[in-house]
């Protein structure tokens, strides 16, 4: 009779710790490290009502900006390894800061379980209507009449934009006043309204403005035209060969999730990614949906790391 309740008992406790196990039985959460608004922002956004579906758990999107990225990178990175945090930042947070910030308090290809590339974008060189240069040969004289005088608004230092601003007064040896933001939003926020001058953007995040005539759209960092913008030329046509930048978003989370969360997780980002209604939503805009593998964000990771390693320390970008 012992042995019989013995027994009963331990299946019991097996069938609670499965039970208990079962991923996911309460809400996750996505720490975006910038404030509302921006492009990484926007995608979390556009993402969570798919993924919920997937997961059959809600799915929250948390603002943690500051430090290009980090303060929130570093959240994530110290929070456990169980699915329930998960980040979603950009270029700046995974393959520029370890350059431009000492002491930085998370290692991208160390500290997170890479999940999957979400989207790319070109930036696109715009202006105020204000400013008195109607394509990139009026803008670069323009700026060598008024050397370090125009201002260009980033979404923080070590940003695609903040990137594609130092390499543009490098190639065409011109000065600026770079004057970064803890989002894309506020940046362009200011930028619209006249109290910054030129900017590098995500295409994304500043379509609506060009379209509407709110700002001046010059040249495109992509090595071809982009679909929305047919009659932008390109860096590279202009002859700024070296001029090719791409705004990425990506997703990973703490490391050590066991395999079978990664696996969920993972697959309801794809479901996500590709699910029509939602890829609708982040192509209008101007995102290419890449929805990588965790292997093919490993590989593009350590490629992105050793080349924007070598435009800091080329350029002598720092967070100024």
């Amino acid at each position: 009779m012992m042995k019989k309740t013995i027994t009963a008992l331990l299946a019991g406790l097996v069938l609670a710790a499965g039970a208990q196990a079962a991923y996911p039985d309460k809400p996750v959460t996505i720490i975006v490290p910038f404030p509302p608004g921006g492009s990484t922002d926007m995608l979390a956004r556009i993402m969570t009502p798919k993924m919920s579906e997937k997961l059959g758990q809600p799915v929250v999107v948390e603002n943690k900006p500051g430090a290009t990225g980090a303060i929130g990178a570093t959240q994530v990175k110290r929070a456990a390894p169980d699915g329930y945090t998960v980040l979603c930042a950009s270029i700046g947070m995974w393959a520029a800061n370890p350059f431009l910030q000492k002491n930085l308090a998370y290692d991208p290809a160390k500290d997170f379980d890479l999940l999957t590339v979400a989207v790319k974008s070109p930036n696109v060189l715009v202006t105020n209507p204000n400013v008195p240069a109607k394509d990139v040969k009026e803008l670069v004289a323009y700026l060598k009449q008024k050397p370090n005088k125009v201002t260009f608004p980033s979404s923080g230092a070590g940003s695609s934009d903040h990137l594609s601003i130092a390499l543009f007064w490098m190639l065409t040896d011109t000065t600026g006043i770079h004057v970064p933001y803890k989002g894309g939003g506020p940046a362009i926020a200011d930028l619209v309204a006249g109290h910054a001058e030129v900017s590098f953007q995500n295409l994304n995040n500043v379509i609506g403005h060009i379209k509407a005539g709110k700002l001046r759209a010059l040249a495109v960092t992509s090595e071809k035209r982009a679909a929305l913008l047919p009659d932008v030329p390109t860096m590279v046509e202009l002859g700024y060969k070296d001029m090719v930048v791409t705004s990425w978003q990506a997703l990973g989370a703490p490391k050590g999730l066991p395999a079978d969360v990664k696996n969920t997780l993972h697959a309801a980002m794809m479901a996500a990614l590709k699910d029509p209604e939602t890829a609708k939503k982040l192509t209008d805009p101007g995102f290419e949906v890449t929805a990588s593998t965790p292997e093919e964000f490993e590989k593009f990771l350590q490629s992105e790391l050793a080349k924007w390693k070598h435009v800091i320390e080329v350029g002598k970008i720092t967070l100024d």
